[in-house]
């Protein structure tokens, strides 16, 4: 009953917070210190990645056919191609997806030791607020970035691998800071987060044992993650373009705080 409980938590929480700009990782690290799960099992941790990530194409499915449509037909005339709207979002995506890849690999082994220690945390969360924050009464008219800025969202959301740091709490200030308007920020987000987790998650199912440890628990946390994930997803698309993402803010700072002093003064 206590494992299906905590995979029931860790289900809800990533589906929540793997989109809300407030860091899956920082608050699922933070369960586990609460908690006492001494080490999650690299089985759950993709299973609830794979939740949140079909929660985000059932979201996008129509952006995603359109970008595969065009570029398909294209595929040919790759003049043609750039000149269209898909073509140069696939070229942002793109060059935003190569600082994402090396930097999760050279953090990948640090990431996990990171994480177990509450101080790192909670400074990862207070930093998500400032950048969170940052966005308040922002927003561009750009609806696709140039390769350059699409490179540097990619740094971000590399950077995002951190604990307690948000990775859409990044990308989306970072894509408004440099023009994109709240709902395009909110989509290129996204639609970038895809490639990326698909790959990892891809990567790591071909390491030894792994499927062999999904139990029924296991399950149970992906499919909560897919459900509480599409409603939070559709959820913060709203609040963005309403303009109330800066709000997310004033949750993380006494979250940051409350996990430094957890490091220093014990539960």
């Amino acid at each position: 009953m206590k494992e299906a409980l905590v995979a029931l938590g860790m289900g809800a929480l990533q589906g929540v917070t793997e989109f809300l700009p407030i860091s899956s990782d920082g608050h699922l690290a933070t369960f586990a210190f609460l908690v006492d799960v001494p080490e999650m099992s690299l089985a759950l941790v993709l299973l609830l990645h794979v939740g949140t990530l079909l929660a985000t194409f059932l979201v996008f499915w129509r952006d995603l056919w359109q970008l595969l449509k065009t570029t398909l037909a294209n595929l040919a005339k790759p003049k043609v191609l750039l000149e269209t709207t898909e073509g140069k979002e696939l070229v942002a995506l793109i060059a935003a997806c190569v600082p994402t890849a090396v930097i999760g690999l050279f953090l990948e082994d640090r990431v996990e030791d990171l994480a177990r220690t509450p101080w790192i945390v909670g400074v990862g969360f207070l930093l998500s607020a400032a950048v969170v924050y940052s966005t308040r009464g922002k927003s561009g008219a750009l609806e696709t970035l140039a390769p350059g800025a699409a490179f540097l969202v990619g740094v971000a959301q590399g950077i995002a691998v951190l604990p307690g740091v948000t990775r859409s709490g990044l990308t989306i200030a970072c894509a408004i800071a440099f023009g994109l308007s709240a709902r395009a920020a909110f989509r290129f987000s996204f639609l970038l987060s895809i490639p990326v987790i698909a790959g990892a998650t891809a990567l790591k199912l071909g390491e030894p044992g792994v499927l062999a440890h999904m139990s029924w628990h296991a399950w149970l946390a992906a499919i909560t993650s897919f459900v509480i994930g599409y409603v939070s997803l559709r959820a913060l698309g709203s609040l963005l373009t309403r303009g109330h993402f800066w709000l997310f803010s004033l949750y993380l700072v006494p979250l940051g705080l409350a996990v430094v002093m957890l490091s220093f003064f014990g539960a």
